[in-house]
This record gives C-alpha cells, structure tokens and sequence, in this order.
C-alpha cells in the first residue's frame, strides 16, 4: 500500500497522462485504495496549487490545455430542457469548448460546476448520465437562465457559437 504522498504523485502522473477525466472509482481501482481516500487526496493536491478540475466524468488535470486555448467568452443563454443538447452542439459544432455552466439563484447566489464538453459525444453522454441519475439540470432553478463559459482557439470561432447561440434563439442580450 502506498503513503499518502507517494499516492498522491501517482494520481498526479496518471491524471497527466490522460488525455481525457479519470473518475475517482478508476483512480481508486488503480491505486488500491478508496473512492473517499481519492477525494481527499484531491482536496490536499488543490491545496497545493494543482489545477485539477472535477467535471462530471472525473478528475481532469487542467496544467498545459489552459495554453493552448487563448481565446474565452461567456455566454448568456436561456432554453427548454428538452433544447440543452441542441444547445451543445451549437457550440463545439462551430469549434467552442464548453468549460462550466453557471446559474445566478436568488437565494443561493452563483452555482456554477464544470463540464469539459469538447465534441458531440461528450454533450451526448452529459444528457445520457443527467437522464440516467434523473438529475435536474441547474437552469430548471432560473427559468431556463444559464451561462457557459466557452473557449476556443480564435476570437473567429466564438463569434460563430455567439452567431449560432443567436439564430436558434438561444443567446440572451
């Protein structure tokens, strides 16, 4: 069994070396230890500075893409729930990467959690695990209100998700 600094450089190696999330069932599968160990290893590399994400497909370590992507923009947007993955691919069909969703509630102030959406099938397993769990997406709080921020490589490509938010009525002002 491993200390609990040893683990945690593992965790951060395997996370570099994944192109895409790493749910902590798996990180805790490889590693022998506990889903609930796995969480406060994360905890304590965060408190280390480590930008790691938590998306709902898992744990993505953030270093290096952040350079890669020069260009971010946030985007108003209402809709119906039955709209979200016409919606998601409006944007990464025009080149966007969608970051996060973020809700302004009256109580609660902003609620925001990341999403990693970078193509089609990530949009398409994000509205297959929130049918799945039955959860609600966090715009039913705002009446369908909600804001994603968005990345690409170019100011180009978000004005093309801005120009398609906008013809299909998505885009609030």
């Amino acid at each position: 069994m491993l200390d609990g600094e040893t683990r945690r450089k593992e965790i951060l190696k395997i996370l570099q070396q994944r192109q895409h999330s790493v749910s902590g069932t798996e990180l805790a599968r490889l590693l022998g230890v506990s889903r609930q160990v796995i969480v406060q290893d994360i905890a304590l590399l965060r408190a280390t500075d480590k930008n790691i994400l938590s998306t709902n497909k898992g744990y993505l370590l953030f270093a290096g893409r952040q350079e890669k992507l020069k260009r971010q923009r946030t985007f108003k947007v209402k809709h119906k729930e039955e709209e979200i993955l016409d919606e998601l691919y409006a944007i990464v069909d025009h080149g966007g990467q969608i970051r996060d969703v973020a809700v302004e509630h009256g109580i609660y102030g902003q609620i925001a959690t990341d999403l990693i959406i970078n193509s089609r099938a990530d949009a398409e397993a994000f509205v297959e695990r929130t049918q799945e769990y039955r959860t609600s997406p966090l715009c039913r709080l705002t009446g369908g209100i909600h804001f994603h921020t968005v990345e690409a490589d170019t100011d180009e490509i978000l004005n093309r998700v801005e120009a398609e938010l906008n013809s299909k009525g998505y885009l609030m002002k």
